[in-house]
């Protein structure tokens, strides 16, 4: 487990800052509107609703919090990468910290308006923490081991499990509430497909006259191999090249300037993989 200063300063600065993020909209956005935003959590701010209606008994979040994502943790440093799960503990000790010592203030009591805003910066957040190798704790670490796994995005079954939470909630305190918090979730994902593209494929079909070059241009750019297939131009009936590759959407613009380096006269067309099945390279997560 290797450090870079320069490097690993910038991700801890950017760590810090989402952590902060993430407390002011919970502190400011989910409490006020009363909602659950699934995962960790949601669960710790619908334990501690639990704990104070039914047992008059205040508890901090950050206790619970770091509670609940001790299992979710050592999965982390289990399967998925140690250095990425040290930095995932440090943004989720800093934000249940922060949600507890930093002050709410309500922008707006619309429920609404809370949904769609809280999830759109929750799943802000979550994305900035991807993007620099790290996560929010909880079910996230469950997804990202499923995506290692299994090669696909399982941020939507993330998305089914905290139904289930929203489920609970909605049974103990009013189906409004959980319904709106099923707005909010939704939101998040949206906007963390939108960002954070890691575990989505695009399907590359270059049509060059440099179809070894090509091939070579995008496994040095992404670890890619790729497939020629021979063809005939049909307006000029001549001998073409096809190379058909899979790589990460992640990577896709920056494959596709290498292509165009290499050939500038290449034709490419990308086509958003909805399934894969068979072995496609991941980076590993430190």
């Amino acid at each position: 487990m290797k450090f870079n200063a320069k490097e690993d300063g910038k991700r801890i600065f950017i760590i810090c800052l989402a952590s902060l993020l993430m407390a002011v909209n919970i502190k400011s956005f989910v409490r006020t509107g009363g909602l659950y935003p699934g995962g960790a959590t949601g669960l710790t701010i619908l334990i501690q609703r639990v704990a104070q209606l039914f047992l008059n008994v205040e508890l901090p979040y950050s206790v619970v919090n770091l509670l609940l994502n001790a299992v979710p943790v050592y999965i982390g440093f289990r399967f998925i990468g140690k250095k990425f799960t040290l930095y995932s503990c440090l943004m989720i000790v800093l934000t249940s910290v922060l949600t507890d010592i930093v002050p709410g203030y309500t922008i707006t009591y619309d429920t609404l308006l809370i949904s769609i805003f809280g999830g759109m910066i929750n799943g802000l957040v979550i994305s900035v923490c991807l993007l620099v190798n790290a996560t929010t704790g909880g079910t996230d670490f469950i997804a990202i081991f499923l995506s290692e796994k299994k090669g696909v995005d399982s941020f939507n079954i993330i998305l089914a499990l905290n139904v289930v939470i929203l489920a609970a909630a909605g049974i103990l305190f009013g189906w409004d509430k959980a319904l709106y918090s099923i707005i909010f979730q939704y939101a998040s994902t949206q906007v963390l497909h939108t960002l954070y593209k890691k575990y989505q494929q695009n399907t590359l079909f270059v049509v060059t006259n440099k179809p070894q070059e090509v091939s070579e241009a995008i496994a040095r750019e992404c670890n890619h191999g790729a497939t020629i297939l021979e063809g005939e131009g049909s307006y000029e009936h001549c001998e073409r090249h096809v190379v058909y590759s899979v790589v990460s959407s992640a990577e896709s613009k920056r494959v596709i300037h290498a292509v165009k380096e290499t050939d500038p006269e290449a034709f490419v067309n990308v086509i958003r993989t909805e399934q894969l099945s068979g072995r496609f390279y991941q980076k590993p997560t430190e």
